[in-house]
């Protein structure tokens, strides 16, 4: 008797989608609380934008809605943020279409941003938007997908419980076997990584990470082929930063600057300059970096949003 095909015991999509949906909400809930969401949204209306951020404007006119909730980038994107020059938030889903992309603000940015905790588009425009405010130029920030692994490892505690060096390997392991076993499920929230150039796959053409995790392979890619000045990474954001980092030829590295915000990692990146800050209230920063100890210790915990009490303020940092 022949054994039915692996196919048969695939866990279908549609089961999956509704618990990843639920994840990535709670996920925009993070980044509310990490990152300066109030400033993005109120200098956005200032600026005469529309903001949906929870996906809770129901409104029928939703021409020229700027949609940064959870559910509208579930795939990963990448957000070249200028609040200089309209439109102040532009999205791209796919790699290929950002690098192709004629338009003066985005053949500009040389700064890329890489959020940690919820990692929502929310939360990543955020960030890149202080960054771009401190820097005065555009800043290509990487939204990850957040798909089955990222789930799994988020649940089980994995960013903190087995230290970030080891997560993102075990992020990695994950993926390859949620890949061997259920293809179709880990495509789920890897659109962007596998737009990636050299993005690769399983046999079964099933997603796996070479870096770690999806935004480690973006930046990777995108360092390989365009030039960065600066790259800034908070929380977990920063390790996978690390990750893309460590496996590029010396000379796309040369007199790169790098900043880290509650998370210290090795400065063992052939000719870059770290600048790393970590809170003295911040215990999961602490706890991230596993003993590392960043150049300045600032009177912090590990928010960005300033609208709270001790938080880090992510402009100043960036700008010293």
């Amino acid at each position: 008797m022949s054994l039915p095909p692996l196919g048969a015991y695939e866990l279908p999509r549609a089961w999956v989608t509704p618990a990843l949906e639920a994840c990535r909400l709670f996920n925009t809930g993070l980044d509310v609380l990490f990152y300066d969401v109030p400033a993005l949204v109120n200098d956005l209306k200032d600026r005469g934008e529309r903001v949906a951020s929870f996906a809770t404007d129901t409104s029928p006119d939703r021409a020229g809605l700027l949609d940064l909730s959870a559910l509208r980038d579930p795939e990963g994107s990448l957000l070249v943020i200028d609040p200089e020059r309209r439109p102040y938030i532009r999205r791209f889903r796919d790699v290929g279409a950002f690098l192709a992309s004629a338009e003066t603000e985005v053949r500009e940015a040389e700064v890329v941003s890489i959020t940690g905790v919820g990692s929502s588009a929310l939360g990543s425009a955020a960030l890149g938007w202080d960054i771009a405010k401190a820097l005065g130029e555009p800043v290509l920030a990487i939204v990850p997908g957040y798909g089955v692994a990222d789930a799994l490892l988020q649940g089980l505690g994995g960013w903190f419980g087995f230290g970030l060096q080891d997560a993102l390997g075990a992020k990695a392991q994950v993926q390859t076997a949620v890949g061997l076993v259920s293809p179709e499920v880990a495509r789920l929230g890897r659109r962007l990584s596998q737009s990636s150039p050299d993005s690769k796959t399983l046999a079964n053409g099933a997603p796996v990470f070479r870096y770690g995790s999806g935004s480690s392979d973006v930046l990777h890619d995108l360092m390989q082929r365009r030039p960065i000045r600066c790259v800034v990474g908070h929380s977990k954001g920063a390790l996978s930063i690390y990750n893309a980092l460590g496996s590029l030829p010396a000379e796309r590295t040369a007199a790169l600057r790098v900043v880290t915000l509650g998370c210290p990692v090795p400065e063992d990146i052939p000719g870059a300059s770290f600048h790393q800050f970590l809170g003295l209230f911040d215990a999961l920063g602490q706890l991230n970096g596993w003993g590392r100890r960043p150049e300045r210790w600032v009177a912090a915990d590990h928010s960005t949003n300033v609208s709270l009490p001790l938080s880090m303020h992510a402009q100043e940092l960036v700008a010293d």
